[in-house]
């Protein structure tokens, strides 16, 4: 199913690179997260065994079944969870994430400053942004977005290191991202999780810190079973 992935992540990563210098940025500046969300652990060993040490993936439960094993065999790799966040599933993702990347409500906030304290163990956080106010789409207004940092910082004693977004499918992206480091900026942020495998090199443009690639990586996906 992936056997062309460690070539296909050269390719992606060649982009990011020259993405990155036509910015006028330095490459070692945006961090790739390769999405290995419905892929198994003999399908990502390969992106590992050609130096991939970030990784995404979209749900707790699947992530539980193939990245104990596979962060026991290789030291170093780092996990992002990047799909909703159930509160009844926060204790696992703090147990298992070093970033998760959707927080997204106060509740969840709250749940997270917990765990993190019940288990001694702080992964990075961001805070999803809604950028395009879709009503079926999880994440943060743009309005509220500078107060709810404050609050997660205040309130809960949250560490936050940047922000994520997710365009609208039919919306130009670079709109999104703009907005989204302009955000960011206001908030005294410096991570932007950004971009995905139609649209990273323009996430880049835009200051992309990290971009999130999974298809043109690990190929086309089959549904999880």
């Amino acid at each position: 199913m992936a056997d062309g992935a460690p070539g296909r992540l050269r390719e992606v990563l060649a982009r990011i690179a020259a993405a990155a210098k036509a910015a006028g940025r330095d490459p070692a500046a945006v961090t790739l997260v390769a999405v290995s969300k419905t892929f198994a652990a003999p399908d990502i060993a390969p992106v590992i065994a050609a130096g991939q040490r970030v990784f995404g993936e979209n749900r707790v439960q699947e992530a539980l079944g193939k990245w104990p094993g596979l962060k026991a065999q290789t030291p170093g790799l780092e996990l992002h969870l990047i799909g909703p966040l159930q509160t009844n599933k926060a204790a696992a993702a703090v147990g298992l994430f070093d970033v998760v990347e959707t927080l997204d409500r106060e509740k969840l906030a709250r749940v997270l400053a917990q765990e993190m304290q019940r288990q001694h163990r702080h992964p990075r956080l961001y805070v999803q942004v809604n950028t395009g106010a879709e009503a079926q789409k999880a994440g943060v207004l743009p309005e509220e977005t500078a107060a709810f940092v404050a609050r997660c910082r205040g309130e809960h004693g949250l560490a936050i290191a940047g922000l994520m977004c997710i365009p609208p499918l039919d919306e130009e992206p670079a709109l999104h991202f703009a907005l989204l480091a302009k955000l960011a900026r206001a908030s005294g942020l410096t991570d932007l999780s950004m971009g995905m495998s139609a649209d990273f090199e323009t996430a880049i443009g835009l200051g992309a810190t990290h971009v999130r690639v999974g298809s043109a990586i690990f190929g086309m996906r089959e549904a999880a079973a």
